[in-house]
């Protein structure tokens, strides 16, 4: 498709990026808006604290499938070239569609973390795998999903520039995404300072 493909490709990113699933699985399940519900995040996290487990777990499948596919395919679909560059900008562009969807005028999306792990899950199984057992650990010893993510973004970043050098494509984008992360959760961050946060397992008054 040329230069004009690619640029197309990254349009279909953020779209991709941009669908719904937290609001959809809200709407069908129970015919509430997640926006004002549990945490009023359209993430993973606040549909299984809202709506149950097995929701959430498919709604986070869905979510880094958005990050997964435009890494995996658009190279091929839109073109990108044999260069490193394209696949990380159509993924960061996924990643930007969840944090900032259109639907929501820019707004209102979720923090960007399981489509991100679909992104690094297709670009960079290693540094993902080393960020993922990073999420486990700070969450089974926190029991803070928040902490968790902030340190698997924080780890995807560090173990990327490790792996690649500071300066290659890939570690370039953990960086962005550490720093999008760290950004998207910067109100849990005030409510861990306060104690205010709520931890793994507990659920939101009126949840079923």
């Amino acid at each position: 498709m040329g230069e004009g493909g690619r640029w197309l490709g990254l349009v279909v990113a953020y779209l991709v990026g941009s669908t719904p699933f937290a609001y959809g699985a809200g709407r069908v399940l129970r015919g509430i808006d997640l926006r004002e519900h549990g945490s009023g995040n359209l993430g993973a996290t606040n549909v299984l604290r809202t709506l149950g487990t097995g929701a959430g777990v498919v709604v986070l499948l869905l979510d880094a499938a958005k990050g997964a596919v435009p890494v995996l395919f658009f190279r091929e679909w839109f073109g990108g070239g044999t260069g490193p560059w394209w696949p990380a900008l159509f993924g960061l562009a996924a990643v930007a569609g969840h944090v900032r969807p259109y639907l929501g005028l820019f707004r209102g999306g979720g923090k960007g973390v399981a489509t991100a792990a679909g992104v690094f899950g297709a670009l960079s199984p290693g540094a993902m795998g080393i960020a993922l057992l990073v999420f486990v650990g700070l969450v089974a010893v926190t029991r803070y999903v928040s902490v968790g993510s902030i340190g698997a973004g924080l780890a995807l970043a560090v173990t990327s520039a490790v792996m690649y050098g500071p300066t290659a494509p890939r570690a370039i984008l953990a960086a962005v995404i550490a720093a999008f992360v760290v950004y998207t959760h910067r109100a849990n961050i005030g409510r861990l300072r306060r104690g205010e946060e709520s931890r793994f397992g507990a659920r939101p008054a009126g949840a079923r």
